[in-house]
This record gives C-alpha cells, sequence and structure tokens, in this order.
C-alpha cells in the first residue's frame, strides 16, 4: 500500500464511520515498533506501522486507522481523547475499534557465541558469554591455568588435516 492509497483509505474510513472529514495527512512511520500508530498533537496528523498491514492484513490495519481516528476526532472537538476517558472509550465502541492492536511477533534476537573455557589441571568446564583474559583470570576450583576449548578444537581439527 502506497501513500496515496493510504491517505484515501483513511479519509475514506473518517467519512463513513464519523461522517467528519479527515483534513490532515496519515503515513507509515518506519521507526514504529511497538504500537499499531499513533495520533500526533501538534500536527493532527496520523502515523501507522506498516508491520502490521503486513503481518495481519488490510482488515486490522482498518482497525488501527478507526482508533486513531478517534483520537483525532475527540481531540478537535475538545474531547476527552486520551485512553483512559470515557469520551474516548464510548466512541471506541461506538464505532468498533480496538481500544489495543494485537501484539507483534517478537523477534528473537540472534543468540550470542558462548566461549567455554576448560581447567587444564583439573578439566572444570566454565561456560561464558563473555571472552576473558586467561592470562589474568585462573581456575577457581584449583587455581590451574584456563584454556579456551574453541582453540583447542580449531588445534585438533589443524593436526588431523596436517
Amino acid at each position: 500500500m502506497d501513500q496515496k492509497r493510504l491517505q484515501a483509505l483513511v479519509e475514506q474510513i473518517s467519512i463513513s464511520i464519523f461522517g467528519k472529514p479527515f483534513r490532515h495527512t496519515a503515513s507509515f512511520n518506519p521507526r514504529l515498533r511497538t504500537v499499531g500508530g499513533r495520533y500526533v498533537l501538534q500536527t493532527h496528523n496520523i502515523e501507522l506501522n506498516k508491520k502490521y498491514y503486513d503481518m495481519f492484513g488490510e482488515e486490522e490495519l482498518i482497525a488501527i486507522i478507526k482508533h486513531e481516528l478517534c483520537h483525532y476526532h475527540l481531540h478537535l472537538e475538545g474531547k476527552g481523547y486520551r485512553h483512559r476517558d470515557r469520551d474516548f472509550r464510548e466512541l471506541l465502541k461506538k464505532v468498533g475499534a480496538p481500544r489495543y492492536c494485537r501484539p507483534l511477533k517478537q523477534e528473537t534476537k540472534a543468540t550470542k557465541a558462548i566461549h567455554t573455557y576448560i581447567c587444564t589441571s583439573c578439566g572444570l568446564v566454565y561456560n561464558r558469554k563473555r571472552r576473558i583474559n586467561t592470562d589474568r583470570y585462573v581456575c577457581g576450583r584449583c587455581h590451574g591455568r584456563l584454556k579456551l576449548a574453541e582453540d583447542e578444537t580449531k588445534q585438533n581439527i589443524l593436526q588431523k588435516r596436517g
């Protein structure tokens, strides 16, 4: 969906459901991450999250537009436009807009590499998220020297090849 289609959709929803024109700008904001959309008080513009359109389709986008238009029209009329206000909650029910949008599936961050250290004396294995200085730190059990296990496996592979 491009900017012109989005603007036309918001204007059409505003006229057909609210009976009032939408005279400002509606746009997709790529910086929105956790919300479906937002109504900007200073400019009266509506910004929408394109991820909701991509994931859930036009039906969810229309629901978010209705919600943001509730903020828009109530604010311009000088009524309670916040989530906690009675005017806002009543208008949401009247137009069938959701109070909150569906949650997006969270993108899982790639797990960091685990560094494995082995004590050269007693063989105790240490798993760490961060690398440690093996010249400075020793085994907690026997005070033996630590060796990075990844280095050991690399050496074994090189020895088998050569």
